[in-house]
């Protein structure tokens, strides 16, 4: 009998009872879990401040959805007339069923925010780039599908707040061209907010979603892997550098153990949040007195401020074609001697930086402007509001954007991969600026206020 002592339950979880690196490599390939990773990593992507361990994060967040979503469903009642009881019954009787209702509430908002981050990280570092373009755009897809999760499960307490919500939220969709009437009663069941929409809206949250979801995130980390791990920059070593430049590290423990620490300090900080903040619930849904505003959900609030600005047939095009764009980006963007370098050179931060301020300073005065002083329909009361209000507005941005992008060539020297950092870092301010702008500044009957 050997008289080697046990492995204590910290090798156990994070050495396995591997002792050398071929055995640690091996236990990667052999783990179902760790078997996501590949045996080792570049030394240089453990850096926190470069991947800033959001790609991880957002999977502990479907994670903690999956499993207290489960739990929810034991105690909710899809039906109009028991749904926001038994979320009542589920907030005061249950044990821990506050606790529960409000992890699920804020992982899922908290989601949206992280995987948006991640794909700024992936987009900033040039991660969609060396054959990885469809990678990308299955991010693209999975940031949709994350959003989409949270609407269709916004519904579900059937409050005030929830109905409401969903009400302006479908509305919107009735906008795109062709399809938009259609899509909108699909998921509704007919024309308006009620028992087939509360139906289809659970069906979809918690089991048509969920399978696309695991089915596209497991593409999306076999492909990570695949392709060699998270981006890198791919400079040549020389003599001096060699070492440091193409030192990979195994999984075990090195990154194992970060990821390990960051899960740690993620569900210490989601619990007690979720403990003092619990999710919010409003008076039962009531049809026949709408709250004034009636807004959207605040991921769909950029988009509701754009409508108050343009007609809904172009303010629904401007973002498809931003959307469109996004997807086109790896065939636009062929570089590759940047890949890893957040901005790919001082170049491409400073027109990242100067996309800032110059979203800082135009979107709020573009604003302003057309709530109190432009009106362009009635500048041009004979044109149909789809030219007036609709087609020049779209042609200005979509001009506008085209000038900016020129600007930051001309004024930087920018290559093409420079000024798009610059062109999409403005899209990407402008979009959150709406929003506040949407949730902070929208008060009775959506006039621009004060919040303070």
């Amino acid at each position: 009998m050997s008289n080697e002592p046990s492995p204590s339950l910290k090798e156990r979880l994070l050495y396995t009872t591997a002792t050398d690196d071929r055995s640690r490599m091996r236990a990667v390939a052999n783990n179902l879990i760790l078997h996501l990773h590949p045996t080792k990593v570049p030394k240089p992507a453990l850096r926190f401040s470069y991947t800033w361990g959001l790609g991880g994060i957002s999977t502990v967040l479907a994670l903690l959805l999956i499993i207290s979503g489960v739990l929810l469903m034991f105690r909710y009642d899809a039906s109009v007339e028991r749904a926001y009881t038994s979320i009542q019954y589920l907030e005061t009787e249950v044990f821990f069923g506050s606790l529960i209702r409000g992890i699920h509430h804020w992982s899922g908002n908290l989601l949206v925010i992280t995987v948006f981050l991640h794909l700024l990280r992936v987009f900033f570092t040039g991660g969609y780039k060396k054959g990885r373009a469809t990678n990308w755009i299955i991010g693209i897809v999975l940031l949709l599908l994350v959003v989409i999760f949270n609407f269709t499960g916004y519904l579900l307490p059937w409050d005030q707040l929830a109905y409401w919500a969903v009400t302006v939220g479908t509305s919107l969709l009735a906008y795109i061209p062709v399809l938009g009437t259609a899509v909108s009663n699909f998921l509704l069941g007919g024309p308006e907010v009620g028992q087939n929409a509360l139906r289809n809206f659970y069906a979809i949250h918690v089991a048509v979603l969920p399978a696309i979801l695991i089915l596209l995130m497991s593409y999306h980390f076999w492909k990570v892997r695949k392709d060699g791990g998270i981006s890198q920059p791919d400079e040549q070593p020389t003599e001096e550098n060699k070492r440091s430049r193409i030192e990979r590290v195994t999984t075990i423990p090195h990154l194992v153990q970060i990821e390990m620490a960051a899960t740690a300090v993620l569900l210490a900080v989601l619990f007690i949040w979720a403990m003092f903040v619990p999710a919010p619930l409003e008076a039962l849904a009531n049809p026949a007195h709408p709250p004034n505003p009636a807004k959207a959900a605040w991921y769909f609030m950029g988009l509701q401020e754009l409508l108050l600005h343009m007609h809904p047939l172009a303010a629904m095009l401007l973002p498809g074609l931003i959307l469109a764009a996004l997807v086109a980006v790896p065939y636009w963007d062929k570089e590759e001697n940047n890949i890893g370098t957040y901005f790919r050179s001082g170049v491409g931060k400073k027109t990242a930086v100067s996309a800032v301020f110059l979203s800082l300073i135009l979107v709020p005065l573009l604003v302003v402007i057309d709530e109190w002083w432009l009106d362009l329909p009635g500048l041009m009361p004979t044109w149909p509001t789809l030219i007036s209000n609709g087609l020049i507005p779209l042609l200005l941005s979509l001009g506008g954007l085209a000038v900016i992008y020129k600007l930051f060539r001309r004024l930087f020297g920018a290559t093409r991969s420079e000024g798009l950092v610059g062109i999409f870092t403005f899209l990407f301010v402008s979009l959150i600026i709406l929003t506040i702008i949407g949730v902070f500044f929208r008060g009775a009957n959506m006039a621009l206020i004060s919040p303070f």
